[in-house]
């Protein structure tokens, strides 16, 4: 036995770098992370206008299958309606509208069907004038409005 036998050995030498392609494990939980962190994101920046979208669907679903006089369900329809408006336009926009000029914007955002003559009962019905019973044509288009008011509007609030 030589007792140099360290000397025989091959000399010593560092191991080739670690290649580029495909990465490491840790890095592609990394990448899954981050996908699933912009995705949650997107769900939560989204979520205000669905959410109160949603809601007002439900309310709207709640007075059709409530069984109340015209009058009541008149009442329901246009604070919704008031309510979900101010909500997505704003109260800049939406408070001062009374009257005709309120039917005309709930007709130019999606409820063509109450800036005529449905619309007028509704709003007769809601302050006691006269109670037309219209409230089918009222929650078709009440609906109408809730679902598309604000979609092409991109000043909207929320």
């Amino acid at each position: 036995m030589n007792p140099n036998w360290l000397t025989a050995l091959a000399p010593p030498h560092a191991p080739p770098p670690p290649p580029l392609w495909p990465p490491a494990p840790g890095w592609w939980v990394l990448a899954g992370l981050l996908a699933a962190f912009a995705a949650g994101a997107l769900g939560w920046w989204r979520a205000p206008r669905v959410r109160r979208r949603r809601g007002a669907l439900r309310e709207l679903r709640r007075i059709r299958t409530a069984a109340a006089d015209p009058q009541t369900s008149a009442r329901a329809i246009e604070s919704l309606l008031r309510r979900y408006a101010m909500a997505v336009f704003g109260p800049d926009r939406v408070a001062r509208l009374t009257g005709e000029s309120w039917l005309a914007f709930l007709g130019a955002e999606g409820a063509a069907a109450l800036a005529g003559e449905s619309g007028r009962a509704l709003l007769g019905a809601a302050f006691g004038d006269h109670p037309l019973d219209q409230r089918t044509e009222w929650l078709a288009a009440a609906d109408a409005f809730v679902r598309r008011a604000g979609r092409t509007h991109k000043s909207g609030r929320g």
